[in-house]
């Protein structure tokens, strides 16, 4: 069984920073790209961040400049930085990664479950 796990949110002033982690287990046998996207209540789940398998990453427009995304590949982790928090960042973050299990070819999109992000005004 595969399971992603978040780590890190939590409640913190406009301006503040949080780190967001994510950790990949189970019998995984290689991780392609990995994610962080968010959902804010009424509004439909946006990406925030994907990093491939070396390195190359991608943000969206909102975020860029204020968060950093980066993975271990060791530790079949990846890491959100948030830095310059704004009341509109507040939305529960879910972790995403590209997974290949043992003995089969396709490659397929696993959801960690959440971690709630709130930014105070």
């Amino acid at each position: 069984q595969v399971q992603l796990v978040e780590s890190g949110g939590g409640l913190v002033q406009a301006g503040g920073s949080l780190r967001l982690s994510c950790v990949a287990f189970g019998n995984i046998f290689s991780i392609n790209a990995m994610g962080w996207s968010r959902q804010a209540p009424g509004k439909q789940r946006e990406l925030v961040a994907r990093i491939t398998t070396d390195g190359y990453t991608t943000y969206a427009d909102s975020v860029k400049g204020r968060f950093t995304i980066s993975r271990d590949n060791v530790k079949n982790t990846v890491y959100l930085q948030m830095n310059g928090l704004k009341f509109e960042d507040t939305a529960v973050y879910y972790c995403n990664a590209d997974l290949r299990l043992p003995g089969l070819s396709v490659i397929s999109p696993y959801w960690g479950q959440g971690t709630q992000v709130t930014v105070s005004s």
